[in-house]
């Protein structure tokens, strides 16, 4: 069996490098509705950021709290993203049926800093075998885990008994994470990042997915 072999989702697998703001900004104005509170303009904008001290500013100055108005946001903005998702207007990638072909061949995983609940939407909206799913979960906690600290990804490995394998992504973020986790890196081209310089801790430089079939066999 091949090492396995763990994918970064956005910019991967969905289409683009990451969640649409509004989709965020839309999350906080609800989560702010369903906490029956209403921000003055400035409030309400750095509310819809990720900024966590000043969200815990503006949340202290509301008088509401902060860990329930993030965790709703982060809800409301999951909800969302599967909507996008499920309707095909945020799309895949057309070469995904690559990690379909790899699960017949070693263990995979998904890992992300996207939200945990969309994560685990995705892995079950394709029917993808991972045998391990680790995202962002909605707490302030995990905000400051994300990547390019290894943590999510030293999770995954934790869950999987194994502490070699491949991350495979899509930004200089990746590569860091997954290489501070003692793991080789795939650095993927998408449209998004065609003109960007290939990080230098990167193990292996892939136009498609379909050209890891050939790069695991080398790990």
């Amino acid at each position: 069996m091949s090492a396995p072999v763990l994918f970064d989702m956005d910019g991967v697998i969905l289409e683009g490098p990451g969640t649409d703001p509004q989709v965020y900004a839309d999350a906080a104005d609800a989560a702010l509705a369903e906490l029956g509170v209403e921000p003055t303009t400035a409030q309400r904008d750095d509310l819809q950021r990720h900024t966590l001290e000043r969200v815990s500013d503006r949340c202290e100055t509301l008088g509401i709290d902060a860990a329930t108005f993030w965790k709703l946001k982060d809800e409301h903005a999951s909800a969302t993203s599967h909507d996008l998702i499920r309707s095909g207007e945020r799309g895949t990638y057309d070469d995904i049926d690559a990690i379909r072909d790899l699960a017949e061949r070693t263990t995979i995983g998904l890992v992300t800093n996207n939200r945990h609940a969309t994560a685990e939407f995705v892995a079950d909206h394709l029917a993808f075998d991972f045998d391990v799913v680790r995202g962002r979960r909605p707490t302030f906690a995990d905000y400051e885990r994300r990547k390019p600290e290894p943590h999510f990804i030293e999770d995954a490995l934790s869950e999987l008994g194994v502490s070699d394998g491949l991350y495979v992504g899509d930004s200089a973020t990746d590569v860091t994470a997954g290489h501070a986790a003692g793991l080789k890196t795939a650095y993927l081209r998408r449209s998004h990042n065609r003109d960007a310089g290939c990080p230098a801790e990167a193990t292996a430089e892939c136009e498609s997915l379909t050209d890891l079939l050939d790069v695991v066999e080398t790990i």
